[in-house]
């Protein structure tokens, strides 16, 4: 009977999100609250549990989140993502301009949210169509693919970033493995399922001719690529600096430090403000106000994940995760496969990808500490199953549909289809990784 309340309660939020159009942080607090009731958790004891789990939840994760957020506010306000993009088409060529978008998606994406790069990198998109006459929705769908497997797969987004503390898996690992999921999957949702729209010419609207930043303007090639990667090659780096000293020596204890993804992002966000900000004269008022505007953008975003924190805390205090737990772990098939099931049901009703995959982490969360399922591989088939089948209910569906200048038709069959490869793609790589590894 606890699992099928559960299974009420993420019915009810789902309703409450996609019908009622409730806002999905106060959506998780009526739920989590219905949760508690209808389990038993004392009524007392409800309150306290929810703001347990927001606290939790935030405690971890609030300052990597919002560094990050200002980090890629940075490399977009600087015109890094520009130089990049700009450099990768130079150095592709025309005949393989898909690839180089597809690379641009994937580096300039790994600092910036999800619609923060879709705002920013769609208009770049437009300049290589205006300059090769070549059709949007195939230089479109390269970038975008590319942008996807960042957002679902590799931290510090918010999602896996969520995912790893949820799970007890490692930052760097997960930063790894993802990235080897990533690429296959961006590559055939990307290039490859791009050729299907070759020949297929919009009429691009006129509020969407690129204004771009003179080139003169723009940083150095070496400043833009090292300062973007930065993050990515600290994290994953840090992986092996712990391990470069005996235990309990200060210089361990030095290394554990340096490599938390906390100090990570703080390091290159101050890299990157003296790199691409203070050293080209920007002014510190200035950067700070790119800054404060970064934190305001995200806010929703932490708020949906203090919400799924509540829920999650709902759920372990009234101990319906055993219960869970025990009836998950004997079903005849693979964690990996169910978590992503899961994270996809949600995914189709609730067009939140952040949603999404931190509602599936919460009920996986105990059959991944009762089994020996890589915890590293379940953030990655969650965040596979979280892209699954984008459609009318996620503002990324109508954000494509309109700067593409496409029909509803044509829009199910390409953006959704191409979130489809890639978490179809995605769960495959998972897999595989699981059995060799």
């Amino acid at each position: 009977m606890e699992i099928a309340w559960v299974l009420v309660s993420i019915a009810l939020l789902v309703l409450l999100i996609s019908w009622a159009k409730v806002h999905p942080f106060i959506a998780f607090l009526v739920t989590s609250i219905f949760a508690g009731f209808v389990l038993g958790l004392p009524l007392d004891r409800v309150p306290g549990s929810i703001q347990k789990g927001l606290g939790d939840m935030l405690g971890s994760l609030v300052a990597i989140i919002c560094l990050g957020a200002m980090f890629g506010k940075l490399i977009a306000e600087s015109g890094a993502a520009q130089k990049i993009s700009a450099v990768l088409i130079g150095w592709f060529g025309e005949r393989r301009i898909t690839w180089a978008l597809m690379l641009t998606g994937f580096i300039v994406g790994i600092p910036l949210f999800y619609n923060v790069g879709f705002v920013l990198l769609v208009p770049l998109v437009f300049s290589v169509v205006y300059y090769s006459r070549l059709p949007a929705v195939y230089l479109g769908v390269p970038l975008l693919a590319s942008l996807s497997v960042t957002h679902g797969f590799l931290p510090p987004h918010p999602a896996p970033t969520a995912m790893v503390p949820m799970f007890n898996a490692s930052m760097a690992t997960t930063l790894i493995y993802g990235t080897f999921v990533a690429i296959p999957a961006m590559i055939i949702a990307g290039p490859v399922f791009a050729r299907a729209f070759r020949n297929r010419q919009t009429k691009l609207p006129e509020l969407f001719v690129p204004q771009d930043m003179p080139v003169e303007k723009l940083p150095g090639t070496f400043n833009c690529f090292g300062t973007a990667l930065l993050p990515v090659i600290m994290i994953a780096g840090s992986a092996a600096l712990p391990a470069l000293a005996e235990e309990g020596t200060l210089l361990h204890r030095a290394l554990l430090f340096i490599s938390d993804p906390f100090v990570v992002m703080l390091v290159a966000l101050l890299v990157a403000t003296a790199t691409l900000g203070l050293a080209r004269g920007m002014r510190i008022q200035t950067l700070m106000d790119h800054y404060s505007g970064a934190v305001k953008d995200i806010a929703v975003i932490l708020l949906i994940i203090a919400g799924a924190g509540a829920l999650k805390q709902v759920f372990v205090d009234t101990g319906v995760n055993d219960a869970i737990s025990a009836a998950l772990t004997d079903l005849p098939i693979n964690p990996l496969l169910l978590g992503w099931l899961m994270a996809t049901v949600i995914r189709v009703c609730l067009g939140s990808a952040t949603v999404a995959g931190l509602t599936a982490a919460g009920i996986m969360a105990p059959v991944v500490a009762a089994s020996d399922v890589d915890p590293n591989l379940m953030v990655l088939a969650i965040g596979a199953g979280s892209l699954m089948l984008s459609h009318v209910n996620d503002s990324g569906f109508w954000m494509f549909k309109e700067y593409f200048n496409l029909s509803l038709k044509e829009t199910l069959m390409s953006w959704t289809l191409m979130e489809g490869i890639v978490g179809v793609v995605g769960i495959i790589g998972v897999l595989i990784m699981d059995a060799v590894l």
